[in-house]
């Protein structure tokens, strides 16, 4: 296991990302931050409250619950998917969502992220923020805004642990654990 970020790295990468998205779209206004369940949601409220401090300005923040999105769920067996119901704060129609999520690695959430928030209304513009991207893309989807970009191998685990979720601010990457 080797430690890509601990707690002031993911602190300072947020208020990075927060300057680039003041930077982007020349302030916040007709901004909202809308969270990818689960650690997304915690990610865009810390960048809320960064925006916050540095601008004054608040920004809503939404959470967005892609499970029924998601195109393999019926290449996941076992148990129905816990659908927990999405937040959007504010009608979306006409304002620039950016999209939060922990890792980006195939593309496959962040699609099913933009079908869940076009049922919400016909956003002026889509931008993904996220904290970590791991390459290996299989959908021609690129973030805006990127905390760090780590170079992985396919049999390794991106794993962002947020202290709102798991106690502990920190990013490891391990090698998955095979099973015989």
């Amino acid at each position: 296991m080797t430690v890509i970020l601990d707690e002031a790295a993911i602190r300072r990468a947020l208020t990075r990302i927060a300057h680039e998205i003041l930077e982007r779209n020349k302030g916040v206004d007709g901004c909202v931050l809308v969270g990818i369940r689960t650690r997304g949601i915690y990610l865009a409220r810390r960048l809320a409250e960064r925006i916050a401090a540095i601008e004054g300005v608040h920004v809503p923040v939404g959470e967005l619950d892609i499970t029924l999105y998601r195109d393999d769920l019926s290449l996941k067996g076992g148990d129905q998917p816990k659908v927990r119901g999405s937040h959007i704060p504010v009608d979306v129609t006409g304002k620039t969502v950016i999209l939060i999520d922990d890792v980006i690695y195939t593309g496959r959430t962040a699609r099913a992220a933009l079908d869940a928030i076009i049922d919400y209304g016909r956003p002026r513009r889509i931008q993904l923020a996220v904290l970590i991207d791991r390459g290996h893309r299989e959908l021609p989807i690129r973030p805006d805004y990127v905390g760090k970009n780590v170079p992985t191998a396919r049999n390794e685990i991106v794993d962002v642990q947020l202290v709102e979720v798991d106690g502990q601010d920190q990013v490891v990457l391990r090698k998955r654990e095979t099973t015989a």
